[in-house]
């Protein structure tokens, strides 16, 4: 799919607007590079990593891997740390993101079959404080930020002579045990998450091979979906043992021009997600297109490819809402994608657009009408066209109608 429509451009050139973003994402691109081009453009970078390290998906099973460092030292943390980018706004993103320089290197996934520089990558994984890294590349970065829908944005990056890490990484006793014991790696991932463990540390680990017993490298973006869709179904298995909610109960959040309204059901568990690029908006075409995934209480058959990782983080963030009230609901997450969302910036910001939502509950109602009335106010689809799509909404509808009988 193109991302820049090459005859509208020509005429726009970034000044006029004309494809309906508030910003043009190719002169946001150039104006970031610009203001970090004088503090990557060499062939040596010394500084703290967040930790953060990348293990890309083409030409697999050899894949590029490598340490992603920034020229600057201290708590750099935050600029590989979705969690706490709940305040963050796209230019910040693309900022943050261009000044981690990645060090790539050619590895087979199979673990054993690569050197000690992917031990260093490793250890830098397993840290969950900075640590100050040096790099050294074949020649200066290429100034230029890949954005995608699963990873956060990935910065300048170069063939990697040499990593070196000059400090000794602080590793936490629970996942230096799990890495060094005979565990599968969905148990290693899941005794992890419910020790405290986000999963974007979860990732790390299970991405550069360090979890398993057949350890491999596993792509960064192969690992978010599969983390967070273990982690879903491992969190729905709690709630399934709850009570159902009483109220049918709205939230709603717009999180970087995302819209998320999320409609909880008192019934047993389903999940829903429904997904439209608005018209203007990135990935639109003339007329929008409403996309969704379901799944009911025996779980999905198969990957769930109309959203893809967009359901697995979707309802993760709504099952932990669950599991704090210790309830169970059906479930239906409505995302409304507009033109303020001009830059994709990874997979995460769902995970934190519908958590935000949960912390917003905007009312309890008594029936389904007056539940979706109150969703309709922040969204710019009509109804009709979402109960269409819905398989929650059809059934439901379908419930009431027998009812009556009753």
């Amino acid at each position: 799919m193109e991302l820049f429509r090459s005859k509208t451009c020509a005429l726009c050139k970034g000044r006029k607007h004309l494809c309906g973003r508030p910003r043009c994402p190719i002169l946001e691109k150039f104006r970031v590079a610009k203001s970090v081009e004088s503090k990557i453009n060499k062939k040596e970078i010394f500084g703290a990593s967040p930790p953060s390290v990348f293990v890309g998906e083409f030409e697999y099973p050899n894949v590029r891997i490598g340490p992603m460092v920034p020229p600057v030292e201290g708590d750099t943390s935050f600029m590989d740390d979705p969690s706490r980018w709940d305040n963050i706004t796209i230019p910040e993103i693309m900022e943050y993101r261009s000044m981690l320089v990645m060090g790539e290197t050619n590895a087979n996934v199979s673990v054993n079959k690569n050197s000690k520089l992917l031990n260093n990558i490793q250890e830098l994984a397993m840290a969950n404080k900075p640590v100050d890294s040096e790099i050294e590349l074949k020649k200066a970065p290429k100034l230029e930020l890949i954005t995608g829908g699963f990873t956060p944005p990935v910065g300048p990056r170069e063939s990697m002579l040499k990593f070196r890490l000059a400090e000794n990484p602080k590793i936490p006793r629970k996942s230096d045990y799990i890495v060094g014991d005979d565990l599968k790696a969905n148990e290693g991932m899941i005794s992890l998450y419910d020790s405290g463990f986000d999963e974007y540390y979860i990732i790390k680990l299970l991405s550069t091979g360090l979890l398993g017993i057949n350890k491999k490298l596993v792509p960064t973006k192969w690992s978010i979906t599969a983390a967070q869709d273990l982690l879903g179904k491992h969190v729905k298995k709690k709630i399934l043992e709850n009570n159902q909610i009483n109220d049918y109960e709205v939230y709603f959040k717009n999180f970087l021009g995302n819209r998320y309204a999320v409609l909880l059901v008192p019934d047993l568990y389903a999940f829903e997600m429904l997904e439209v690029w608005l018209k203007g908006s990135l990935f639109s075409g003339e007329n929008y297109q409403i996309l969704g995934d379901f799944e009911d209480i025996t779980g999905m058959k198969g990957y769930a490819n109309k959203i893809t990782g967009a359901f697995y983080a979707g309802r993760l963030s709504v099952l932990e809402y669950l599991k704090k009230r210790k309830k169970q609901a059906k479930i239906l997450v409505f995302r409304e994608i507009t033109p303020e969302y001009y830059a994709p910036v990874g997979v995460w910001q769902i995970r934190t657009g519908v958590r935000l939502a949960m912390e917003n509950r905007l009312g309890k109602f008594n029936d389904l009408k007056s539940a979706l009335e109150e969703i309709k106010k922040y969204l710019d689809v009509p109804m009709k066209d979402y109960e269409t799509e819905s398989k929650i909404l059809k059934s439901n509808q379908r419930q009431a109608t027998l009812d009556k009988f009753f």
